[in-house]
C-alpha cells in the first residue's frame, strides 16, 4: 500500500511553488548539444487555471535562439523509492524533447553522470511523435556506451490531451506505467554489474523541455511556441497498511 506524502496541483497561478520546485537555468547545452536557454521567467514557466506550463520560444536569449524552462526537487523534495505519478501533456512540434525524470542527490555532491544514476519516466521527441521511453542509466549502462535499459511503445493516442505517466520504485526494481497500464520493470539483478546500483540513495524529480540537441534534432521553428503542460505532481510512500 503507499500513502500519498506530497503533491503539487498548481492551485495557484504564477511561478511554480518555490517551496518544492528551483530552476535550473543556462544555455550551455547541458551535455546534449542542446539549443535552448533555460530562464526563469513567466514568459516559458507559468501557472494558470490548474495547468503548470513549460513554454519553448523561438527567440534570441543570452547568446541562444530558443528559450524554455526547467525545474527541479533537489535539496526541497529527495524521493527515494514509493510511487510517482504526473499528468502531462506533451508538446508535438519537430525538435522538441520533453522529459520528465530523475538524478541521484549525488549528482549535485560531486559524483558525477552517469555513476549518480539516471531514471527517465518519460522522454519523448519530435522527431518521432507519438514514441515515448523509458530507461535507466548508470556507471555500467547508459546511452552513451549504448547498453542503457530502455524501452518504448507507440501510441498517437499520447499526443491528444494528457496522460499520466508512474514510476513504482522499491529496492529491488523500477517500474513503468502510462495511464496505469503496466509497460515494463527494470530488476536490480538484470541491471547489475559490480554491485553498481545508484538507485538505492536519494533522487531529484526534473521537468524540462528541451529544444534540439543530438537527440531532439532539427528544430521546426515554424511550429513554436511549443508547450509541456501538467495538472498534477503525486509523490506516494510504501506503507505497511
Amino acid at each position: 500500500m503507499y500513502k500519498l506524502v506530497w503533491e503539487d496541483l498548481f492551485k495557484n497561478d504564477g511561478l511554480p511553488d518555490e517551496s518544492i520546485w528551483t530552476f535550473e537555468t543556462g544555455g550551455h547545452g547541458f551535455g546534449n548539444h542542446e539549443q535552448q536557454h533555460y530562464t526563469n521567467r513567466l514568459e516559458n514557466c507559468y501557472i494558470k487555471d490548474g495547468i503548470l506550463t513549460i513554454e519553448a520560444k523561438k527567440e534570441t536569449y543570452q547568446g541562444n535562439d530558443y528559450t524554455s524552462s526547467k525545474l527541479i526537487t533537489y535539496n526541497k523534495k529527495p524521493i527515494l523509492y514509493g510511487k510517482v505519478k504526473v499528468m502531462a501533456e506533451l508538446p508535438t512540434g519537430r525538435g522538441t524533447w520533453p522529459a520528465i525524470w530523475f538524478l541521484g542527490n549525488s549528482f549535485k555532491e560531486g559524483t558525477p553522470w552517469p555513476d549518480c544514476g539516471e531514471i527517465d519516466l518519460l522522454e519523448h521527441v519530435g522527431s518521432n511523435l507519438g514514441q515515448v521511453h523509458f530507461s535507466l542509466h548508470t556507471k555500467k549502462h547508459n546511452h552513451l556506451i549504448k547498453t542503457q535499459p530502455t524501452f518504448f511503445y507507440k501510441d498517437e493516442g499520447l499526443l491528444s490531451g494528457f496522460h499520466e505517466y508512474q514510476m513504482v520504485w522499491d529496492e529491488s526494481q523500477i517500474s513503468f506505467y502510462v495511464d496505469d497500464v503496466h509497460k515494463v520493470t527494470f530488476k536490480k539483478e538484470e541491471v547489475t554489474i559490480d554491485d553498481h546500483w545508484p538507485f538505492s540513495q536519494p533522487h531529484y524529480l526534473i521537468l524540462n523541455l528541451a529544444m534540439g540537441g543530438w537527440w531532439g534534432g532539427e528544430i521546426d521553428d515554424t511550429a513554436l511556441p511549443q508547450k509541456f503542460r501538467f495538472k498534477y505532481v503525486k509523490v506516494y510512500e510504501r506503507c505497511e497498511k
